[in-house]
């Protein structure tokens, strides 16, 4: 491991030359060829040079990256930021490399710089003590230190309430649950999921699998597998499917369609963000608001407001919801906002592991 400052620069030397030769995209954990190139200093504006450290599928994911995409672009445009950076993880990468890629950022100037997923948990644990003057922030876990920042959520509660909306739109009275990989984060989706199905019809069969378990993290980038997977539940019987599975979340949207049944999207609203020929199968999404936990990250560092340590969006703060896109819950969402106040107000608590 790159311990010393000379060491250091070398690496950021040698991924830099990669990186200008377009190094290939997704592929052994090299930066993506997707990569976006810095942008211009904006006049008058900030002297914030950001980098964003993407988990595996980056920006274009249509999902998790790509909210905190829009998080970035939002600060973009209305913090006037000096420059900005995006590299993102490959399949099958260490940490070593993960390492690297936040090395990269931060010897390069890049600061704040914010980690989207807790993959980077290890490897930002120990770059941000190599680099104590820089800011870091991870999206989706705690990690230790006076300069990180842990953007975190609530995404049992939010996944509750498509629980709900997946059980009462169920006609068959069988619904499903597809995780991208077996970490207690992704589980706290599906203990959301079945208590939120469960609260407004108690016998309803619920269907669950995931498509790889650690350290195979290729499950939120397999829509191949999504597909495959979803295929399987919808001939068992569900009509509902929800996925977070990250990249992997189109191929469930595509064996929806072929079964004439309904999927239900992750983090944004994906009725807005998927491939046009399967929106219409997605009844709501679970809306993860990754882009307003980055962009007021960015804002913080910018006023000099940001503090180290969690920062929790949950329900009452707005950082989970669901989404109403193509109407398709109207008849419902009278059903589902009395869920959420009952939350909010504390009156349901919503479990975040699996009983």
């Amino acid at each position: 491991m790159l311990r010393d400052r000379v060491r250091r620069l070398g690496a950021a030397v040698l991924a830099g030359a990669l990186v200008t030769m377009g190094a290939a995209a997704c592929g052994g954990g090299e930066e993506s060829s997707g990569e976006a190139a810095p942008s211009g200093a904006a006049s008058g504006g900030s002297n914030l040079k950001v980098g964003l450290a993407y988990d595996v599928g980056g920006r274009g994911d249509q999902s998790f990256n790509d909210a905190a995409a829009a998080g970035l672009d939002k600060a973009k445009a209305e913090l006037n930021l000096a420059e900005a950076r995006e590299l993102s993880a490959g399949p099958g990468e260490t940490d070593a490399q993960k390492e690297e890629r936040l090395r990269l950022l931060a010897s390069s100037g890049y600061n704040p710089i914010i980690a989207v997923g807790f993959a980077y948990s290890g490897a930002l644990g120990k770059v941000a003590k190599e680099f104590p003057d820089v800011k870091f922030a991870i999206v989706d876990d705690a990690v230790e230190g006076s300069n990180i920042t842990n953007l975190l959520f609530a995404e049992h509660e939010g996944s509750f309430l498509v629980g709900a909306a997946a059980a009462l739109k169920s006609e068959k009275n069988n619904i499903g649950f597809i995780g991208g990989v077996r970490t207690p984060l992704i589980e706290k989706f599906q203990a959301g999921y079945e208590a939120g199905a469960k609260s407004v019809k108690p016998d309803i069969k619920i269907q669950s699998d995931y498509l790889t378990d650690p350290p195979d993290f290729n499950g939120f980038n397999d829509p191949a597998k999504g597909k495959t997977t979803a295929e399987g539940m919808y001939d068992a019987g569900a009509d509902v499917i929800y996925q977070a599975a990250g990249g992997s979340g189109g191929g469930v949207f595509e064996a929806a369609k072929a079964a004439n049944a309904w999927a239900i999207g992750v983090d944004s609203d994906q009725a807005k963000t998927a491939d046009p020929g399967v929106r219409d199968v997605i009844i709501t999404s679970m809306l993860k608001k990754v882009d307003v936990a980055v962009f007021d990250f960015i804002k913080s560092v910018s006023d000099g407001s940001v503090q180290a340590g969690p920062k929790v969006y949950d329900l009452k703060a707005g950082g989970v919801d669901y989404s109403t896109t193509g109407g398709k819950i109207d008849d419902i969402t009278a059903k589902l906002d009395e869920l959420k106040q009952r939350i909010i107000s504390g009156e349901i608590t919503v479990p975040d592991k699996l009983s």
